[in-house]
């Protein structure tokens, strides 16, 4: 772990150099540190450039709220479930052929199931169980390695079942509450006591469970379309604001692309063309703020990636993984962004934290299929 700054705020870097991260990301992290009530700074080793604030970052502040530190996507985070599909009887193509229309409404009872969650109807809605853009996905993955096979039973998997992992998050409701702060505020903050602040909070932490809502939805359209049934494992939150429940009391923890170390067993995805971790944390959590890398980070910006790829690799080829995995992904543009090559090695990630004493591995797991998005009608 690297220490750049031991005055307030103190920021630190959970990885052994520096010259691994983007330049850009440091100097967003580093201009966080400015903010007035900030305290600590903690970037993970998948740093990598946001708008307006780097992802892969934790910040402590003093009695002040920043929702643009978390970004619109509120509540954006995993889940895992273990499936009912056997590791010796996958049917990967046939799968395939069934996995469609997470794209469009759910047909289904959406007051109902937000009831489950104790949420209320939103204008929102008609997006429940759906993935989304970017680097959202739900995977269908098989156990690859197994590290601690008690820890592993302890979670209630089993290692000849499948896996399937759900990555989502608040879709417009999120993006509504960050356009409404900003509208007011901008970059800036709230003091925690202000009534915008009790508002936003209330707001932010239906956004977070509307997209547990979402997440546990996408579970229940991808395994009814594969005829099965699942039992859910976890649920990994990577963006949002809570108290640290910590002294001196008035502290507020926000995450940006971080797991939460807090909260027991953790999963870490690679990319569509690596592996995925599970990991319990272990040693300092505090002095990583209670926070953990959230994935591999992204090597190259967006809008570079099918420059850097397109000579090199056919939209066909990157439908395929070295790993023997199917990606459905009708939308060309976005095969290219979310191709492997763009993001940092996972290992490496997973191996600063295990070098830092953060995590212990628990299993790893392979692709089988990740579906990121069909063509619309």
């Amino acid at each position: 772990m690297i220490i750049i700054s031991k005055s307030d705020p103190l920021i630190k870097m959970c990885i052994s150099d520096l010259n691994r991260i983007e330049g850009t990301a440091l100097q967003q992290l580093s201009k966080a540190g400015t903010l007035p009530g900030m305290k600590v700074v903690v970037g993970m080793p998948d740093l990598h450039p946001g708008k307006g604030g780097p992802v892969g970052a934790a910040f402590i502040t003093q009695n002040m709220l920043y929702p643009f530190l978390i970004g619109s996507d509120i509540g954006c985070g995993m889940n895992l479930w273990q499936t009912g599909l056997r590791k010796n009887k996958i049917k990967r193509d046939k799968w395939a052929g069934r996995l469609t229309g997470f794209e469009e409404p759910w047909d289904g009872d959406t007051t109902e199931w937000l009831e489950r969650h104790a949420l209320k109807p939103t204008l929102f809605d008609i997006a429940l169980g759906t993935i989304g853009g970017g680097n959202h996905f739900a995977e269908l993955q098989m156990v690859e390695k197994v590290y601690d096979a008690d820890e592993l039973n302890r979670c209630g998997l089993d290692k000849n079942r499948l896996t399937l992992l759900v990555h989502s998050g608040s879709r417009g409701f999120g993006a509504s509450l960050l356009r409404k702060h900003t509208e007011r505020f901008g970059a800036g903050g709230m003091q925690d006591d202000s009534d915008e602040a009790r508002t936003y909070i209330k707001h932010h932490d239906e956004a977070v469970r509307w997209a547990k809502a979402n997440r546990e939805l996408i579970a229940h359209r991808f395994m009814t379309c594969l005829g099965t049934k699942g039992k859910y494992i976890l649920n990994c939150i990577h963006n949002s604001i809570t108290k640290t429940g910590q002294e001196p009391k008035g502290r507020w923890l926000h995450r940006k692309g971080v797991s939460p170390s807090d909260q027991g067993v953790v999963i870490i995805p690679g990319t569509r063309g690596t592996l995925t971790y599970l990991a319990i944390p272990t040693g300092d959590q505090d002095g990583a703020a209670w926070s953990l890398a959230h994935g591999a980070g992204r090597k190259w910006n967006r809008k570079s990636v099918r420059g850097r790829l397109k000579t090199k690799y056919s939209a066909k080829s990157l439908s395929k993984t070295q790993l023997g995995g199917l990606v459905i992904c009708e939308d060309k543009e976005l095969l290219y962004q979310e191709a492997p090559q763009a993001y940092k090695k996972i290992d490496d990630v997973i191996g600063e934290m295990v070098a830092d004493g953060l995590i212990r591995l628990i299993a790893s797991f392979r692709p089988v299929i990740t579906y990121k998005v069909r063509k619309t009608k």
